[in-house]
């Protein structure tokens, strides 16, 4: 089958009448995702998809309480006023309010998902406290009427939780942001509380991910630091044990090595030893068999400053064995594009193990995957664990798919591509250079390198994150255009590459601005890799001219001149970056991030949202996940039948009534 072939097949035109995109509101739209095989599934496959998608959706509150403690007072005052407000709902007031609402519900929280930015209510308080006062007291319950002073100081308050994450330079990255992983706690306290476990562990080659699934403490009135493990009979506990008893059912219903995988999830979820984290992940990426698989966990650290504490998410997704097709052939040849990597060879990985990559049906999003969703996973984390047993990789191919349809005919490469050739390739070849970049990001990029001996991984602090998806970008970047690709089969010609070059130029230099508000930095870990990489290449590309900024009637447009050059300075660019992770460089990385990652041009950035936002298009997508229902006859499961919602406010009130398992405080 040729790759085309290939991809239409992974690609099912949708069912029905209903649109691609269910609710707009502020710069985010909400996205209906279709599961296309999903009926096809034997019933043992789709019974399992039903338990993990339950214990998906079981962890919710978790991330909310994660992201601020302030978010569960907050966001359950509003749906009780949502759920019981008999007044006029047509007012610009009660609008604004429910917008506000809604905001919360797609960040987890009062904070924007991307920028950190506390949200500006455009309701004043006084009309809050109105609503309430319409509504009967009972409804609330005592621990929310007791919040209600909290409530109102989070939303209407700046100087109240003002970000959620802050990673500016000089300040302290722990009192300064408003996260809930840390209370009370200096960032010169965890960073000396976490160098001396990490003292003590000198020498491991096995070293635990110490303070991924815990709150740090400092007791107010010793000075005594200690940890809140996030587990059964732990913090968190009341939403961890309807996770573990769904995933019980699930290892009910696997078949080995999976059932075995779970079992390892859950006595890690039971005890918080790290140990066991490590030894679920070992079984997890080993396990590359199962058709159905999930991720469900404490996993990403983007959410701390000190990227170390990890935020809760979950998964559940099935094979798409054609589109699978291009992977394998990635992830077959995995050596090759180790030994060929422009790296330094000390740097390179001598024997590449275990690397798995798979392109998948998304079946359940839940936590940090939701309703905003990656489209590319790669785990487990942890170096050694990568070094010694590989890593998994997947592709979400309906997730793409669906962003591909809510965008078609939008109007935004005729306002923000200037020449004709680039804007063809695009829309021939766009599709297939984001999700082969996205391929190589996470089943290479990744999983790629190895450490000096001595460095453990964790050196580069705070600009950690930003520069692991910098080296992982690159890394997919420089090998889409190598002329391997087209000998594998996996392009027709070094054009699909060329496509993707000027569209990721484009948005690093320009259109990801649309995200960020006027007078504001670039703040989130992938935007600000972005940025470095294309700023970082227009400057050592300038004597050659090989990305130009033109003006045409007015307008401003980044152009790519030479794609051969730009792939080199690419390159040369990842050999320095894998070099800044191998020694663990801090002061190295934090320049390159100061640099070019952070500061806007003002005047450019008032024009591209000026234009983007003209075309009436949202900078932001989530998603609303479809519903499972067991069909049982006599007591025994028969079928499970899949339904596919279309009301954003539904889902979330659903949600929030079924699977609100916390207290409001933690």
């Amino acid at each position: 089958m040729s790759f085309s072939a290939i991809m239409l097949a992974s690609c099912a035109a949708p069912q029905g009448d209903e649109p691609w995109i269910v609710d707009r509101f502020d710069d985010v739209k909400v996205i209906r995702y279709e599961v296309p095989g999903f009926e096809r599934l034997p019933l043992e496959e789709k019974e399992l998809v039903y338990y993990l998608a339950q214990a998906a959706k079981c962890g919710r509150d978790i991330l909310f309480d994660q992201n601020c403690p302030a978010n569960l007072p907050v966001r359950r005052t509003l749906e009780t006023l949502y759920e019981n407000y008999a007044g006029d709902r047509t007012t610009a007031e009660w609008l604004a309010l429910e917008k506000y609402l809604k905001k919360v519900w797609f960040a987890n929280g009062i904070h924007h998902h991307y920028s950190n930015d506390k949200f500006v209510p455009e309701f004043t308080e006084q009309y809050l406290l109105s609503v309430i006062e319409t509504i009967p007291e009972e409804k609330f319950g005592d621990e929310l009427n007791a919040l209600r002073g909290e409530v109102c100081t989070a939303i209407f308050d700046p100087a109240a939780y003002p970000t959620r994450l802050n990673q500016r330079a000089g300040d302290d990255l722990l009192l300064t942001s408003s996260s809930n992983y840390y209370r009370g706690v200096s960032q010169a306290e965890a960073e000396k509380f976490y160098a001396a476990m990490a003292a003590a562990d000198a020498g491991n080659p096995e070293p635990a991910s110490y303070g991924l699934n815990s709150q740090l403490v400092k007791d107010p009135l010793s000075g005594r630091l200690y940890e809140r493990t996030w587990k059964v009979g732990g913090m968190y506990s009341p939403a961890i044990e309807r996770i573990v008893g769904w995933l019980e059912k699930a290892q009910a219903a696997a078949a080995e090595p999976q059932k075995s995988t779970i079992g390892a999830l859950i006595e890690y979820y039971r005890t918080g030893d790290l140990k066991k984290f490590d030894e679920y992940n070992i079984r997890w990426v080993k396990d590359t068999l199962s058709n159905v698989d999930f991720v469900n966990g404490f996993i990403e650290d983007y959410g701390d400053p000190l990227g170390r504490k990890a935020s809760w998410e979950a998964n559940v997704n099935f094979m798409d064995s054609a589109a699978c097709r291009r992977t394998a052939v990635i992830s077959e040849n995995a050596q090759w594009f180790e030994d060929h990597s422009p790296v330094n060879p000390a740097y390179r990985k001598k024997q590449v193990r275990g690397v798995s990559a798979k392109v998948i049906t998304v079946a359940m999003l839940g936590g940090d995957c939701y309703p905003a969703t990656p489209i590319g996973i790669n785990l487990p984390n942890a170096d050694w664990i990568r070094k010694e047993y590989g890593s998994k990789s997947v592709t979400i191919d309906n997730i793409t798919y669906a962003y591909d349809m809510a965008a078609h005919g939008n109007g935004f490469n005729e306002e923000f591509v200037l020449r004709a050739d680039d804007r063809e390739r695009m829309d021939r070849y766009g599709k297939l250079a984001d999700d082969l970049h996205t391929d190589l990001h996470e089943c290479l990029g990744h999983g790629s390198g190895q450490l000096a001996p001595g460095v453990a991984g964790g050196e580069l602090k705070s600009y950690g994150s930003t520069l692991e998806e910098t080296r992982a970008d690159l890394f997919g970047l420089y090998y889409l255009g190598d002329p391997k690709m087209v000998e594998l089969g996996l392009v027709p010609s070094l054009d699909v590459a060329w496509a993707g070059y000027a569209k990721y130029v484009l948005n690093g230099m320009m259109t990801q601005l649309a995200r960020i508000e006027p007078g504001k930095n670039v703040e989130e870990a992938h935007m600000r890799n972005r940025k470095l990489i294309c700023e970082w290449s227009y400057e050592r590309g300038k004597a050659d001219n090989v990305i130009e900024w033109k003006v045409e009637g007015g307008k401003r447009y980044v152009v790519v001149n030479d794609f051969p050059k730009l792939r080199a300075l690419f390159g040369e660019m990842l050999r320095e970056i894998q070099r800044i992770k191998s020694e663990g460089d801090y002061e190295a990385g934090r320049a390159l991030v100061e640099r070019y990652a952070v500061a806007v041009d003002p005047a450019l950035h008032a024009e591209v949202r000026d234009r983007y936002y003209a075309l009436g298009i949202e900078p932001y997508g989530g998603f609303l996940n479809p519903d499972y229902e067991l069909v049982e006859r006599d007591g025994k499961v028969v079928d499970v039948k899949i339904v596919y919602p279309t009301d954003y406010a539904a889902q979330m009130m659903d949600y929030s009534r079924n699977y609100s398992f916390l207290p409001l405080k933690n």
